[in-house]
């Protein structure tokens, strides 16, 4: 009786589940659902080609270095890199007079409240020191950003799909909005005050465009910093925050498949040992 009961209970939620597939299926064709403008013209991320691809692919800390400057002189203006210390960036070649010295130049808000002005008090960065935030608070990002709060980038290349790719194509994207696009979908035109990307999930974001020029930056060792360049290198510098340990995990992963081997090989040769005089006895 149970066994019925089951079966019948079963087959009742079997049949409810087809009943809502072909609901679904035929309401799909009888009234797609309509297009919208993200759908039409929200592109995927551009192809651009990094060191560290390749399965064994590694970082080129030249070109890290030059993405730091880019975050330094740019993008630090706006966005945080809350996970990511001074001392860290002994990963991507910088000594220790060296990381001192970058640290030094960021100012760390202390707990302590400057009498004469009632401000804040600040000191000089140590290479212990997380990268500060730009704002004292949400409130204070939003007001100056258009009440838009720039995202910490600490970990944005892996909170997106395609993340290296993704930072390449949205630094690069910005355009002015097709003629396409206004004539068949009037009513969206980018509000005032946002600016159009296609590689931006809504196609409209408050972030004006950071590097707007040619040689915004200046680079030491010579690389021309065109805004092609100056855009792989702050997304391969982004990819490096979220993923410090890269090199060393497929390293890890190689020496783990090459033991596996040797482990499978030792075993087989085992069984052969262990097993051929009974073979022959059978």
């Amino acid at each position: 009786m149970v066994r019925k009961g089951a079966f019948l209970v079963g087959l009742f939620f079997a049949g409810w589940l087809l009943w809502s597939f072909l609901v679904g299926a035929y309401s799909y064709v009888v009234e797609p659902p309509a297009k919208t403008v993200e759908h039409e013209f929200h592109l995927a991320p551009k192809h651009v080609s990094f060191s560290f691809d390749r399965p064994l692919g590694r970082y080129d800390n030249q070109q890290l270095q030059r993405g730091f400057q880019v975050f330094k002189e740019v993008c630090s203006a706006c966005h945080s890199l809350k996970f990511v210390a001074f001392r860290d960036l002994a990963g991507i070649g910088y000594n220790e007079a060296e990381i001192k010295a970058i640290a030094k130049n960021w100012a760390i808000k202390t707990p302590s409240v400057d009498p004469a002005t009632g401000e804040a008090s600040t000191r000089d960065g140590i290479p212990a020191d997380y990268f500060p935030s730009p704002f004292a608070n949400n409130v204070a990002a939003a007001a100056a950003n258009n009440n838009a709060i720039p995202p910490d980038l600490s970990l944005m290349t892996k909170a997106r799909h395609h993340g290296s790719a993704y930072v390449y194509s949205l630094l690069t994207g910005f355009q002015e909005q097709p003629a396409e696009l206004l004539k068949h979908f009037p009513d969206a035109k980018t509000p005032e005050g946002l600016h159009f990307n296609p590689y931006f999930a809504n196609l409209n974001l408050a972030m004006a465009p950071p590097l707007s020029a040619d040689g915004q930056v200046t680079y030491g060792d010579g690389t021309k910093p065109t805004i092609d360049q100056m855009s792989q290198d702050v997304a391969a510098f982004l990819t490096w925050t979220a993923e410090p340990k890269l090199e060393n995990r497929r390293r890890a992963g190689v020496a783990t498949i090459l033991f596996l081997l040797i482990a499978t090989g030792l075993a087989y040769m085992a069984y052969q040992n262990i097993w051929a005089d009974k073979k022959k006895a059978a």
